[in-house]
């Protein structure tokens, strides 16, 4: 297995990540082109990509699902964010602004990064932006 380092993945790829967790079930590639305000060729390309790195299947004209590395890896990433969105709101930002915030930054945080202040904030449970699991949490992280 390879082990997370939090930086494996561009942040356009992180959002397709995220997105396809966020759904939990099979999309199709037109929904992502949309939802992610991208090209239907760049979201194809995209998802090749990820499919050949084993983050997703792609059932072509069916749509496209989080392989068991995919949703390991898309949990870490929307702990990450959470993390770093609970982090900035004890700054004083509010929830959206904390979240938005994190947004434009967060595929640039690592992992051990992400171990040490979730440490640091005693393993918090919940942010403006929703639960955090502590299986990705200060834990090894392996794909």
């Amino acid at each position: 297995m390879q082990e997370i380092t939090g930086l494996e993945l561009s942040p356009k790829k992180v959002e397709y990540l995220k997105f396809l967790s966020k759904k939990g079930e099979l999309v199709r590639t037109t929904d992502i082109s949309s939802e992610l305000n991208v090209d239907p060729s760049t979201t194809t390309k995209t998802i090749n990509d990820l499919s050949k790195s084993g983050y997703v299947d792609h059932v072509p004209y069916r749509g496209v699902l989080l392989t068991e590395k995919g949703r390991r890896y898309a949990e870490f990433l929307v702990n990450r964010h959470n993390i770093l969105s609970l982090m900035l709101s004890h700054y004083g930002l509010s929830s959206e602004e904390a979240c938005d915030e994190v947004s434009r930054f967060e595929s640039f945080v690592s992992k051990p990064a992400i171990d040490v202040i979730c440490n640091a904030m005693g393993h918090p449970t919940v942010s403006g932006c929703g639960m955090i699991n502590h299986n990705s949490c200060g834990s090894a992280g392996n794909l």
